[in-house]
């Protein structure tokens, strides 16, 4: 039984639990390799749950893409929200990114289309698509408060815990599936939590929304977790907020990372130390 279950995030609807163990699990393994601890997992010991495919289109081909979303189909309220927050966080670590609250020549509103045109000179957004980037809000929009959605998620991740696991890794929108997955079954003995590249920091828009099982509220420790790791990268836009602890408490430990142009790539999270150290910590002897 697998030991490390493995969350994945937003823009994975075209891929599937194999494709994924296939990049997870050899970065995770250099990162223990970093960290000192080559040998500690195979293979088998590290399986990814993939929810993806509840955001895939029904009825279509493989070969179909995205569907041909534009700045119309940025929903009011949340979905425009995240959008302006990401802006204004990609024009704080981007020089090339104008921020929302420049002067130009252009009389063109804050707005979303101006929100769009700026991220599509981030380094971060580098090679998303438009559609692909409102793909992406529409995902967030659709866990956070489509509670069909959420509950098939929460359902999946479920079904990986054994009485083996001991760590569970959540990446980006995944980060969150795993926090609320701890928190709802408080009796699973999971040792550690591993969070990458995380937005369970955006007060309002996450935050807030957090289900924190019965009786809880967001920001309770995740079940029993015994060690909590969240690694970010300073140009990360989804990871907004790097410092998860004036919202969590001091246990949680925070660092900060350079994952270079990629910042919020998931396999230049888990090949660093950073990521090994906190497997090794949740992982145990034997």
């Amino acid at each position: 039984m697998a030991r490390v279950v493995c969350i994945h995030g937003i823009g994975q609807q075209y891929a599937g639990e194999r494709e994924l163990h296939a990049s997870w699990s050899p970065a995770l393994g250099d990162g223990l390799t970093r960290a000192g601890a080559p040998d500690l997992l195979g293979p088998d010991d590290l399986r990814c749950v993939f929810y993806g495919d509840l955001f895939r289109p029904p009825g279509r081909t493989l070969a179909f893409q995205d569907p041909p979303l534009t700045a119309s189909d940025v929903g009011a309220g949340f979905e425009r929200d995240l959008l302006l927050a990401w802006w204004a966080e990609a024009a704080r670590t981007d020089e090339a990114v104008l921020p929302p609250d420049a002067r130009t020549l252009s009389r063109t509103p804050r707005s979303v289309q101006r929100a769009l045109n700026a991220l599509s000179r981030s380094r971060f957004f580098a090679g998303i698509a438009l559609r692909g980037l409102v793909l992406d809000l529409k995902q967030v929009s659709a866990y956070l408060r489509d509670s069909t959605v959420r509950d098939a998620v929460q359902e999946r991740v479920a079904a990986a815990f054994t009485p083996d696991t001991q760590v569970v890794v959540g990446h980006s929108l995944g980060s969150v599936v795993a926090y609320e997955a701890l928190c709802a079954h408080p009796d699973r003995p999971v040792r550690a939590l591993l969070t990458l590249g995380s937005p369970l920091g955006i007060r309002n828009l996450v935050f807030d929304r957090l289900r924190a099982g019965e009786g809880g509220k967001p920001g309770d420790w995740p079940g029993n977790v015994q060690e909590w790791t969240n690694i970010a990268d300073e140009g990360d836009v989804v990871a907004l907020v790097k410092d998860l602890r004036p919202l969590f408490g001091e246990r949680v430990d925070c660092r900060l990372i350079h994952n270079g142009a990629r910042a919020h790539d998931v396999t230049r999270y888990l090949n660093t130390p950073e990521a090994g150290r906190a497997v090794i910590g949740g992982r145990g002897p034997g």
